[in-house]
């Protein structure tokens, strides 16, 4: 789905979006122009569509296409492991892009102030 269609469905979305340049394995194999992008029904994880413009397009896909056939979202794709360092680790960032979405300031403020602590 694109943003177009959800707008004239009237579902409401939010966009994630990262640059290839924001990956290490894009950085090291010179291919650092394009961006993965995934829509997500607002308030939820449920992946609506994705446009990923990247040499290794088509196998970053594949994780998103799945994800959408199988009902997962974004959370679940955050809790899986993603080959280090690989161009499809885009979408690992993304979905952790989406997780920090969910701290609400209370859980934000306890854990920063376990990290603090932890880390003395």
């Amino acid at each position: 789905m694109y943003a177009h269609e959800a707008e004239a469905a009237g579902i409401a979305y939010e966009i994630f979006r990262k640059p290839l340049s924001e990956v290490d394995r894009a950085r090291t194999d010179g291919e650092t122009e394009g961006f993965a992008k995934v829509m997500v029904k607002q308030g939820t994880d449920q992946i609506l569509g994705a446009t990923i413009v990247a040499s290794e397009a088509g196998e970053i896909l594949n994780e998103i296409t799945l994800a959408m056939v199988a009902g997962l979202g974004l959370k679940t794709l955050s809790t899986a492991i993603h080959s280090y360092p690989t161009q499809s680790e885009v979408i690992r960032k993304i979905a952790d892009g989406y997780n920090r979405t969910r701290l609400t300031p209370l859980i934000k403020r306890m854990f920063t102030t376990w990290l603090a602590w932890a880390l003395r």
